[in-house]
């Protein structure tokens, strides 16, 4: 069954609630030439509504990567953690820059997401390095 798209109004409201960010990964909107994805944060798949408190804004790798995803395994302990969840969980207290350019996650929901949405490959980090130059990294 075709999803069908997010209506106007709401995408405009995801948009403007994350400062044209990425809610994952934290990439600005601007200077991207692909447009962001607005993210079911609980998938479609497993149930999750297309509502206001269930829609994220994510760029296109971070969408991509996360899929239908609720959760993924994590890298230190083995055990099955869900990922960041931008409407309930604090960006700050699961995630902080070191190096400028990488992303490393304090907790358990941290650690996963960033091994799962693939947040330190070279070419984000390369992209975090353009982003520095011209002031819009690191995200204030």
């Amino acid at each position: 069954m075709p999803r069908s798209p997010i209506p106007s109004h709401l995408r405009q409201l995801v948009i403007e609630r994350a400062g044209k960010r990425c809610e994952y990964c934290r990439l600005s909107q601007e200077g991207q030439e692909a447009t962001f994805h607005v993210d079911h944060v609980h998938p479609v798949a497993h149930g999750g509504r297309t509502e206001l408190d269930n829609l994220a804004l994510a760029c296109v790798s971070c969408s991509l990567r996360k899929g239908a995803r609720k959760s993924a395994i994590d890298p230190q302990t083995g055990e099955q953690v869900r990922l960041f969840n931008p409407r309930q969980d604090r960006w700050d207290e699961h995630f902080v820059w070191t190096e400028d350019v990488v992303l490393t996650g304090l907790t358990q929901i941290g650690r996963v997401t960033v091994e799962a949405l693939g947040l330190n490959r070279p070419l984000i980090q390369a992209i975090r390095h353009v982003e520095m130059e011209l002031g819009r990294h690191p995200p204030s």
